[in-house]
């Protein structure tokens, strides 16, 4: 897994009769064809077939206070073998929409592969456990909340 393939294209070729909504003995043919319509407008948000895109925050940094701690690199956990062909179709997908880029970072953490109640799709968590223990946490007084309805009443 430490390789992977360039990513070249982020979308599965994807037509709008893949598009599976409705129900025809609830729905009209009508109801149906509108929907699939819609959706094929947006379908630039959509990763391969019918996964959402979350929105994603480009420019954001975040710093964190570890002071003086080297930094760290865990080891690659093991992917059961029936997961890691769709673990590679994740991290393709997500490196080819930009969700994540290649990293020459000197800090490293593991990799969750947590199974889908379906028991066949998977979701991709990070394990920070360890570098949330060299945090520094940052002290300062947190605000009232009469203050901060106070405050919201005053915008609205």
């Amino acid at each position: 897994m430490a390789v992977l393939p360039e990513v070249t294209k982020s979308t599965e070729d994807v037509t709008i009769e893949d598009i599976q909504v409705g129900d025809p003995t609830v729905n009209s043919a009508e109801e149906i064809d509108r929907l699939r319509r819609l959706i094929w407008r947006r379908r630039h948000l959509l990763i391969g077939k019918g996964n959402a895109l979350p929105p994603v925050a480009r420019g954001i940094v975040c710093d964190i206070d570890v002071g003086s701690a080297k930094p760290i690199a865990q080891r690659v956990r093991k992917v059961a073998p029936q997961f890691r062909e769709k673990l590679s179709d994740l991290i393709k997908g997500l490196l080819g929409t930009r969700i994540i880029k290649m990293s020459t970072s000197p800090w490293a953490s593991s990799i969750v592969v947590i199974i889908k109640k379906n028991g066949v799709d998977i979701r991709l968590c990070i394990d920070y456990r360890l570098v949330n223990s060299l945090m520094r946490l940052m002290i300062y007084p947190m605000p009232l909340i009469n203050d901060l309805l106070e405050d919201l009443d005053k915008v609205l």
